[in-house]
């Protein structure tokens, strides 16, 4: 079992202090390994804690086993902009609201009036990269905490072709070194360019460990969760009853509905994986935007197990994280830090399986699923 019964007794969170550690800055990795299937991975199974390789993860899986992962790519969707006052501006794409409509992060949000269009800074754009079509974008309405609506121009140029040749892929804000190649901040698998972040966890995959968890008998498969807004944002109220998610786009297709429901193992590659699944479950719907925040205590319904990297202090999937396994994730934290694990996007990961106690009996149009055992 992942957590004892005693862990769960304790208090679950209630505001954000609850969710805070200590995370040294030289704990935050800045680059990617030079091999993705060589980051550590911290294993936690009966209570006991041991120290693989990415490469061993097949290893963990079983027959009857669905391993889930998600399959959106990040878009390259920060754009470097000027006024025509020659003030620059930073327009950080969300998502999608209508045709040419998106929500999205703005600076300096507050000194640009609605109506107001800024366009392509043209010295940002990496030589040979030079866009086929114009670009400008129209400032709309303020929508808080620096988000905006914002109307782009493209010439009659195709939006996605324009961005990939104009937008850059966006780090978090804690990295803050550049990446020499930007596909080690996309998975192998990916798809779709729709998120504005990458599901980091499923970013230690190759082909090859793929394959290796097929033949532990093991199903893949994929879903997709267009990662958003709260990827960036911390928790900035005090009591997490007060946080409101924002919403993301998520899809389970039909086929992997099926598999759900027959496997023997849910394992979620990611909390973006988690987050999707359990919108599917709570609604019965298919597809659709969900906000849902996970917290401790929460009626699981699909996911038994957890590979996923280690999150920021005071964030809403350290909540969730919290809500899978008990406090135990402090255990697990301090091991991490003493061993040496690297953090957060770009670093190590850890697998977990969700504990027996401490969630109420679910209501849902998919039924429950009870955890499973932690033998391998």
């Amino acid at each position: 079992m992942t957590a004892s019964g005693s862990d769960m007794l304790e208090a679950a969170p209630e505001t954000v202090a609850d969710l805070d550690y200590r995370l040294p800055p030289e704990a935050i990795a800045q680059t990617p390994l030079a091999e993705r299937a060589q980051a550590r991975l911290l294993v936690d199974q009966s209570g006991s804690v041991s120290h693989r390789r990415m490469s061993d993860f097949p290893d963990l899986l079983r027959p009857g086993d669905l391993l889930v992962v998600n399959d959106t790519r990040v878009l390259p969707a920060r754009l470097r902009m000027r006024r025509d006052s020659g003030g620059a501006v930073e327009v950080l794409l969300l998502h999608e609201r209508d045709d040419s409509i998106w929500e999205a992060l703005v600076r300096p949000s507050g000194r640009l009036r609605p109506g107001e269009v800024v366009t392509l800074d043209a010295a940002t754009v990496e030589p040979g990269r030079a866009p086929a079509a114009e670009l400008s974008v129209e400032i709309g309405d303020d929508l808080g905490e620096g988000r905006r609506l914002v109307s782009l121009r493209t010439g009659g140029g195709r939006l996605q072709q324009v961005l990939e040749e104009a937008g850059e892929v966006p780090l978090p804000p804690y990295i803050t070194m550049p990446i020499a190649d930007p596909e080690r901040y996309q998975t192998v698998y990916g798809r779709r360019a729709v998120s504005a972040a990458a599901p980091t966890a499923g970013l230690h995959f190759t082909a090859e460990l793929l394959d290796r968890a097929r033949s532990a008998g093991a199903e893949v498969a994929a879903v997709e969760l267009a990662v958003g807004l709260d990827t960036f944002r911390p928790v900035t109220v005090e009591r997490l009853e007060d946080h409101t998610m924002h919403t993301e786009f998520y899809c389970v297709p039909q086929p992997v509905q099926q598999s759900l429901r027959n496997a023997e193992r849910v394992v979620a590659v990611g909390t973006t994986v988690v987050r999707c699944l359990e919108a599917w479950a709570a609604t019965g719907e298919a597809s659709g935007r969900t906000g849902l925040f996970i917290r401790r205590p929460y009626p699981w319904r699909v996911v038994d197990a957890l590979l996923t990297n280690f999150h920021l202090p005071r964030s809403t999937l350290l909540c969730m994280l919290d809500a899978f396994v008990g406090p135990r994730w402090r255990t697990l934290y301090e091991v991490a830090l003493e061993s040496g694990y690297r953090f957060l996007s770009f670093g190590d990961a850890m697998f977990v399986t969700r504990t027996r106690s401490g969630a109420p009996e679910p209501t849902s149009p998919v039924p429950v699923r009870p955890a499973p055992t932690d033998s391998p």
